[in-house]
């Protein structure tokens, strides 16, 4: 004999997946880059797979603007600009400044790698025919932004600095120029910091 209805098992309702603008934010990473994310708000991207991340003062990082190409993603929140690198860097940078002679200076750079994530900044120009009406969108203040957004299609990569094009002729930025121009520029900052804390002896 088949049992009463309230024996029955329950359906289990699916997973909720996110709507409105955090959706579409997420499944143009997704889907047009092919950059992973991961649950949650906001949208955070997986740093260490397609590329790494250079953490710099916005002033260094916009000091290092002429050593990338036009294709090169760099991305911005709070006063920090958030350099795109080729994938493997974050492990390369303390041997890169070691040969740049950079490591024992007190720098303000960070190397995120594998294992961190980056705030998503909403899609840039690229994505403008996707982006939803403007009452549909949010953007929170502090908010991570692109200052050179990646281009659509999944060959992003092909323009981020990398330690291989040193000395070479290929059409990725050289990552030891990059560096060199950030730690030089963080060393300033630096630098300025200290000697706007001393003391007036005179």
């Amino acid at each position: 004999m088949v049992g009463s209805l309230s024996t029955l098992p329950l359906p289990v309702p699916a997973p909720r997946r996110p709507s409105g603008p955090e959706r579409w934010i997420r499944n143009w990473y997704e889907n047009e880059l092919g950059w992973a994310t991961v649950p949650g708000r906001p949208v955070r991207l997986v740093v260490g797979r397609r590329f790494d991340v250079l953490d710099v003062p916005a002033e260094a990082g916009r000091a290092a603007l002429r050593h990338l190409g036009p294709a090169s993603p760099v991305a911005a929140q709070g006063g920090r600009m958030r350099l795109l690198v080729a994938a493997g860097s974050a492990q390369e940078l303390p041997g890169l400044l070691r040969w740049l002679e950079w490591d024992r200076a007190d720098l303000d750079l960070v190397a995120l790698g594998e294992g961190a994530l980056m705030e998503a900044p909403p899609p840039g120009a690229g994505a403008a025919a996707a982006r939803p009406p403007a009452r549909d969108r949010s953007v929170s203040q502090g908010a991570a932004v692109w200052v050179r957004p990646p281009g659509p299609g999944c060959e992003v990569e092909a323009s981020l600095p990398t330690l291989s094009a040193l000395g070479g002729t290929g059409g990725s930025p050289d990552l030891a120029r990059v560096v060199d121009t950030v730690a030089a520029q963080c060393h300033r900052l630096r630098l300025r910091r200290v000697c706007g804390r001393r003391p007036d002896r005179s």
